[in-house]
């Protein structure tokens, strides 16, 4: 009798249930799991990390290519962007209004015993200069994706303005997206195991009570998570994707669920690629669309980031103005794009934005112990987010 395989879906949904059972269960011994399991789940992340970038810089470049015209690239890249900061605009504006309407469950702090330095203060002219890579290399080896993007743009438009002298190199292209694509099918392949060993120490660390006096300001965020995603991605599917929203989700049910486990959205780019596969998204286009969003379109952390101004503020017993909530939606788009796509980054980038309303960053040393739990969440909706618009720029490229 032949067995019926258990599709990889359902493996990752089963470690994801496992995972939180056995890390309730080694709450006492959480430094075993952090010790002993959480080493494969981190091999596992460095995988993801060291085919995202070959694969981010090859299917741009092939994305690129196959349209065979700049002004198309153009089109499609400008649909992009403007996609992109719409959602973002409105995904600081639900954060802001989701902490606003929780303010009055934040606690008032006269003096906070906290110590933070951020690294640095960037700004918006340091985010553009910072774009532009001044080597081939560096970018490649760091992991820079807004510059890997600047290097697959500008070499996918001067293969198409060569002509025919450049075949060999189109098919070189082709050939290199084929050999990394099969290499991403083996790595997705451990998903199940690394889900498991990725979760598995955060139960097990956190515990029910690791949220603590910050139950509300976390309840609060995946409060204007879900409301994101059910109402403004929705809306956008339906009336600019032209599908239903039951069918996005259902299909985009997988990257989700491996988004929320691994906390990254850059590592996450695999698997939302086979989810736009499955939305019969074209490659040329979900390629571009999606490895462009996980650089540049975090949703998720405008959330957190609006949110949590208000958290920190109250905390401190400061009334913002409407002055200063515009300007964190400004900040906060902003920084967005400056958002590596990886776990915790979207901490460091909350201090850029408390620095342009004169918040003191010290307070964000609270929110750090728990940061994980607000990460997961916030990969959720940007990788959803990034999905969704290249759904949309399909079909407003296609129309």
């Amino acid at each position: 009798m032949r067995v019926k395989k258990i599709s990889l879906t359902y493996q990752i949904l089963i470690s994801l249930v496992l995972a939180i059972i056995i890390g309730i269960f080694m709450q006492n011994h959480s430094d075993v799991a952090k010790n002993f399991i959480r080493p494969f789940g981190s091999i596992f992340l460095n995988l993801l990390k060291f085919i995202v970038v070959p694969m981010v810089l090859f299917s741009i470049m092939g994305g690129i290519v196959s349209m065979k015209d700049i002004r198309k690239v153009g089109s499609v890249g400008l649909k992009a962007i403007i996609l992109f900061t719409i959602t973002t605009i409105l995904a600081t504006a639900i954060g802001i209004l989701g902490g606003t309407c929780f303010k009055q469950f934040f606690p008032v702090i006269s003096k906070l015993d906290f110590e933070y330095n951020p690294s640095s203060n960037s700004n918006f002219l340091d985010v553009i200069v910072d774009i532009f890579p001044s080597n081939f290399v560096f970018p490649l080896l760091n992991g820079s994706m807004l510059q890997v993007i600047v290097i697959s743009v500008l070499i996918g438009f001067s293969v198409i303005l060569s002509g025919e002298k450049a075949s060999s190199f189109v098919r070189m292209i082709d050939n290199c997206n084929v050999v990394f694509s099969k290499c991403m099918e083996i790595i997705l392949k451990l998903s199940p195991i690394g889900v498991f060993c990725l979760l598995c120490p955060v139960v097990a660390f956190n515990g029910p009570t690791v949220i603590g006096s910050l139950t509300t300001v976390i309840i609060a965020t995946y409060i204007c998570y879900i409301l994101h995603v059910i109402i403004v991605y929705s809306l956008f599917v339906k009336f600019l994707g032209n599908i239903s929203p039951l069918k996005f989700f259902k299909e985009m049910f997988p990257t989700m669920m491996f988004a929320f486990s691994s906390a990254s959205s850059i590592g996450t780019i695999p698997i939302n690629l086979q989810g736009c596969k499955k939305l019969k998204i074209p490659d040329n286009i979900s390629s571009f669309v999606v490895s462009l969003g996980a650089t540049i379109h975090m949703d998720g952390t405008a959330i957190y980031q609006g949110v949590c101004v208000i958290f920190l503020a109250s905390c401190y017993g400061i009334n913002l103005t409407l002055s200063q909530m515009v300007t964190i939606i400004l900040s906060t788009t902003i920084a967005s794009i400056g958002t590596a796509g990886v776990p915790g980054a979207g901490t460091v980038m909350l201090t850029m934005v408390l620095t342009s309303i004169g918040l003191p960053v010290e307070g964000v040393a609270m929110l750090m112990g728990v940061d994980r739990i607000f990460d997961m969440g916030r990969t959720v909706v940007n990788t959803a987010g990034d999905a969704a618009c290249a759904l949309a720029v399909f079909n407003l490229t296609k129309k």
